[in-house]
């Protein structure tokens, strides 16, 4: 029987933070939740965009480029190989869609392990 994914009831399964949890894929990408506080390193993503939107709380995505401040119900789109880094002074809850299988670092001996939820 189809269900329904409860973004709020997964996020209550985790309290770490910069590990995103997958919660679905879609046409060959990992849709995840993750909860963030502080910063996290300066990367890119050379062969893909990079999309966050917030579920909870206020970031600050630092790019190259200028900074860009995203609030509940936000999202924003990384171009590919733009160097950024995610700041979040308290925790914040984000939505992250990214190919299946790509380093949310862009490297793979630096990324956090996904695992499904």
């Amino acid at each position: 029987m189809p269900q329904a994914i409860n973004l709020a009831e997964k996020l209550t399964k985790f309290s770490d933070h910069w590990s995103p949890k997958i919660v679905s894929s879609f046409n060959g990408h990992d849709i995840m939740v993750v909860k963030v506080k502080g910063e996290f390193n300066w990367h890119d993503h050379a062969d893909s965009d990079d999309f966050f939107l917030v579920l909870k709380g206020t970031i600050r995505i630092e790019t190259e480029q200028g900074n860009v401040t995203l609030n509940p119900g936000e999202l924003y789109v990384v171009p590919r190989g733009i160097k950024h880094r995610p700041v979040a002074e308290e925790e914040a809850h984000l939505l992250l869609i990214e190919p299946a299988g790509m380093p949310n670092t862009g490297d793979d001996a630096t990324a956090a392990v996904k695992e499904e939820i």
